[in-house]
């Protein structure tokens, strides 16, 4: 679908993420300095409660960013949050979902205000955001 034909209800496609792994988190801690042991030390997870190490929360967000900038320009994206709301963990599978929710039309601008969530093959709710996309219509 072109981007500028999205309308209210219309499904933005989804981005499916392969199963969270070790080596996945080793990258995201060295790429994104967050050593937090909780994410890549078991022992330590395990003494914290945990049965294993969970997925650093930025990294489920930055899945949930590449759903979005997979389809809009990043210059378009005008506003983008989330909330987390359950631990990822590892071997889960992730699925990013966005859906167009309000339009708002003004001069030659289209806004596109999205619903956004992660899920991880249950349908267990692992975050959940908005974007606003703002695109010149032609």
């Amino acid at each position: 679908m072109k981007i500028n034909n999205y309308q209210i209800g219309d499904e933005i496609p989804s981005l499916n993420i392969n199963p969270i792994s070790r080596s996945m988190l080793a990258l995201y801690a060295e790429a994104s300095g967050d050593h937090n042991p909780i994410h890549i030390d078991i022992d330590f997870a395990k003494k914290s409660g945990l049965s294993d190490v969970i997925a650093h929360g930025m990294l489920v967000m930055s899945f949930l960013a590449q759903a979005i900038t997979n389809i809009f320009p990043q210059e378009s994206i005008k506003k983008f949050d989330s909330k987390f709301i359950s631990m990822t963990n590892i071997n889960d599978i992730l699925t990013c979902e966005g859906k167009v929710i309000d339009i708002e039309l003004k001069d030659s601008i289209k806004k596109l205000f999205l619903n956004l969530v992660v899920l991880d093959e249950l349908g267990v709710k692992k975050l959940s955001g908005s974007a606003i996309i703002e695109l010149i219509e032609s």
